[in-house]
This record gives structure tokens, sequence and C-alpha cells, in this order.
């Protein structure tokens, strides 16, 4: 370790260059991988806010919560465990506010996605044309006793409650009684949902023409969803490869120009292994300092991040990715020991 530091004091420029890519790249990962959990999370928030496990659709829905209609035989017997949920998409439209593109969910009273609602302000539905909505709507200018119209229908509904984490494919939730979503939906007679949820880990429909499917599943055949994981991991990974090549390029490049300093070092009767525990440490001391400068700029981009721009900074999540940069780093410095261990003091020495 010590010869690692006095190696880097020495070579400052070099070794800021090293510094300074590492926290290039450790803070582009970070800030993808925040962007990553964040989307993620707008996906699903809605979902995992019910506390449920399995999820009935119309078993010609294509697994798709929005394009499904289950009639009351479909739905079957609904005990406490289950809830009805309607869902479909809606456009929220208000006078000298912009629109937003929204997912309407409808609820019934009685039932415990409905009680399990958890209100940032106000307080939850009673009559059929009040709502509760996410608090994105916050953003544009609504407020508790704002009203919007749904889509082209003329009736107004007044925001009486704001729930946090409430958005489903990246958009914003309004729950609101299973009535109003038949009303949305122009259905009169038939369906009486678009989906049974239930708590219960083992439930399942039996009922023709409805199938069961479990929370993950429907989660991962959300639009979109598994292309965008997909994508970022991806890009994560490349970085982490880039990360290495850089690490490796660099350290290869320093060790190759302290060949001769090696030489005598060895000439002088050092080990080996003292030299390489240099090489090893001398990188991981460069990688650790631009992951902290990095994750100081993380934390100040968390702080100053707008609400509008989805990203999660999950502390776990991003430890284990600064890890693997740490791994990445190690395997790098791996790289040029072979150089190391087979310089020959006499020829660089008499070269």
């Amino acid at each position: 370790m010590f010869l690692a530091l006095k190696e880097i004091k020495k070579e400052k420029v070099r070794s800021s260059l090293i510094v300074l890519m590492i926290v290039l790249i450790g803070y582009l990962i970070f800030i993808l991988t925040s962007l990553a959990l964040g989307l993620a999370q707008q996906n699903t928030d809605a979902i995992n806010s019910w506390g449920v496990s399995r999820i009935t659709l119309n078993s010609s829905a294509n697994v798709d919560m929005r394009q499904s209609f289950l009639t009351k035989a479909e739905a079957g017997k609904i005990t406490k465990h289950e809830s009805l949920i309607g869902e479909t998409s809606v456009v929220a439209k208000a006078k000298h506010r912009k629109q937003v593109s929204a997912v309407f969910i409808g609820l019934k009273s009685s039932q415990f996605v409905y009680k399990n609602i958890k209100l940032e302000s106000g307080r939850n539905v009673k009559k059929a044309h009040e709502v509760v909505a996410d608090n994105a709507f916050k953003l544009q200018g609504y407020k508790l006793g704002s009203q919007f119209k749904l889509n082209d229908n003329n009736q107004k509904y007044t925001i009486v409650g704001f729930t946090k984490n409430a958005k489903l494919n990246i958009a914003p939730v309004v729950y609101g009684q299973l009535q109003t979503w038949r009303n949305l939906r122009d259905i009169t007679v038939g369906p009486v949902a678009s989906a049974v949820v239930s708590k219960n880990a083992k439930y399942k429909t039996n009922a023709k023409g409805a199938k069961t499917y479990s929370k993950q599943t429907i989660i991962e055949k959300l639009p979109g969803h598994q292309a965008q994981n997909t994508t970022f991991v991806m890009m994560i990974a490349f970085l982490m490869v880039i990360s290495l090549i850089i690490i490796a390029v660099f350290l290869y490049i320093l060790t190759m120009q302290k060949l001769p300093n090696y030489a005598v070092l060895r000439a002088q009767g050092i080990p080996s292994r003292v030299l390489v525990m240099a090489t090893i440490s001398q990188s991981v001391l460069l990688v650790m300092s631009g992951l902290i400068v990095a994750t100081l700029l993380t934390v100040v981009t968390a702080f100053i991040i707008p609400a509008a721009v989805p990203m999660a900074f999950d502390i776990p999540i991003l430890s284990a990715v600064g890890g693997g940069l740490l791994v990445m780093a190690l395997i790098g410095s791996l790289i040029p020991i072979k150089s190391v261990l087979s310089v020959d003091p006499v020829s660089v020495i008499g070269g």
C-alpha cells in the first residue's frame, strides 16, 4: 500500500486522469441505474401498492388488464381477500391546464384495495364523481377540489384526495368508483370489472373464459417493461466492460513506464509479491477515489433532480453497482501483472 501511495503521488497527472475517468463512468452508471429503477417503479407502483399476489383476467386479453373484461360469472365469488379492478386509459382535461394522460382505476369501497389506498392528503372517494389522483397531478397545478373531465365525457370529476407512488405504465393513476369505470367504457350490461386481484397466493379461478396469473407475470407483460429493463441492463453492462478496458489500458501504460523502476527494485531483492500488491493496491485506491467522488455527485443529483424526472436512488442496488466497478478494477489490475512478474533486471537496466 505504501508503494502504491508513493507511485500515485509521483504520477499525479496520470493518476488524476484515471480518477476522472472513473468518476465519469461511475456517475453515469449510477444515474442510469437510478433512472432504470425509477422507470421500473413507475411502471409497477400502483400494482405493488395493492398488496396482491394473484390477478385474474379474461383468457383472451393477452395478459393485459386494459384489454380484459370479466363478466360476473368469470369473476366468480369475491371474498374479503379479493377485489374487483376496472382499468382504462384516460386523458384528464381542464381549462388553463395541460392535458394529463392517466390510468383510471375503478374500485368498490367495500373491498380491500380501496381501503388500502395510502392518502397523502384529502380523503378517499365517497361519491360517483369524486377521484383520488396520484400526486403527479400536483405538478400540473391541480389541487384538492380541482375538477377535470375524462376523455370526451362532459362529466366533471373532483379531486378529493392525493396519493403518492400510484403510477402504472409510467402514467399517473386516478382512483374512482367501479361504476365510473363502467361509464367511461360505455358498459351497460355484461362486464363487471377488468380483473380480480387477490391477496391469497394460492388463489385461482375455475371459471370458463378467465385465467389467473401471478402478479410478476402481469408486470412482465406490461407494454415496454421488459424491453426497457433489458436495455438499461445492457447499457450498464457495456459501461462496466468499458470501465474494465479503460482501467486495464491506463494501468498497463503506467506499468510499462515503471518497468525500469521495478527492475531496480527486483535487483535490490524486493519480492515480486510486493510489486504485484502495489499494482493491485494502486488500482483499488484510484477506483475507490473515483467512486467516492461519483457517489457525492449522485447524492447532489438526488437533491436537485426535479420531481418530474423518474429516478429512484436505491442505496443497496447502487452499492452493488459500485462493488461491480471495484471488481472490474481488480480484474483490470491483473492484466499488467504478467509484465511485473516477468521483468528481467539485467535486460531492463542493461538496455
